[in-house]
């Protein structure tokens, strides 16, 4: 492998991670030379493999890298401005093209790709975000909204904005979904008290509550699953 002290311009083209993914394909790389790429430089006495290195380090991999905000970003050594914009940016892409996936899938037929996307964009968040997926009569997925955030440990949900929401997306179903920071998924007593709420106001405009899940860390609790609804 070429002198790691050496810029990666200097390295043999045959070793440079972006020739090297053209010629072999992304699994040829490993994930500092994937980051590599995206992070397209290094900074002063590290190449751009050695920072990304460094940071999948620092972070634990690229779950715990790519879950952060611009602020904890912004106090990441290396990382100006423009790295801090391409792991945004991955993210994001990362979070829509999961979102792509559901829109039209049925949760009873494909429940792992809705999971999936629950699982990218609630489980790393810091508060309490209150989410729900629109379905039309064939139960297919026809959008999705976060509707409230609140604290680490709550947040306050309103009935009368939900129906609202439902109405605005011409829904005929929903399913409820929030996350618990905590990473446990077992429901409070407030969660029951909501969600009872909310099966009551959706009745008023004949919508059916097919589901409540609670996304933790890596699982979930289905309300439905448990006999709560």
């Amino acid at each position: 492998m070429a002198n790691a002290q050496l810029s990666i311009k200097s390295w043999p083209v045959s070793e440079r991670p972006r020739e090297r993914l053209l010629a072999q394909g992304t699994e040829a790389l490993s994930d500092a030379e994937l980051l590599a790429i995206i992070l397209r430089h290094g900074v002063q006495g590290k190449d751009a493999i050695a920072l990304g290195r460094d940071l999948l380090s620092q972070h634990g991999g690229f779950r715990e890298l790519l879950s952060k905000g611009v602020r904890d970003l912004s106090r990441t050594k290396g990382l100006g401005k423009a790295k801090i914009a391409s792991l945004l940016a991955l993210s994001e892409i990362t979070k829509r093209t999961l979102r792509e996936k559901i829109i039209g899938k049925s949760f009873i037929r494909d429940p792992e790709s809705i999971l999936d996307y629950l699982y990218v964009s609630l489980r790393d968040r810091k508060r309490e975000v209150f989410k729900v997926i629109f379905l039309n009569k064939a139960n297919q997925i026809i959008g999705e909204k976060d509707l409230f955030e609140g604290t680490v440990d709550s947040a306050a949900v309103h009935p009368r904005e939900i129906v609202k929401a439902v109405l605005d997306h011409h829904a005929t179903a929903v399913i409820l979904v929030h996350n618990h920071p905590s990473g446990r998924t077992a429901p409070s007593n407030e969660d029951k008290d909501v969600t009872a709420g909310i099966v009551s106001a959706c009745q008023t405009i004949s919508t059916k509550v097919l589901d409540h899940l609670i996304i933790g860390n890596n699982q979930y609790f289905s309300f439905v699953e448990a006999g709560l609804m």
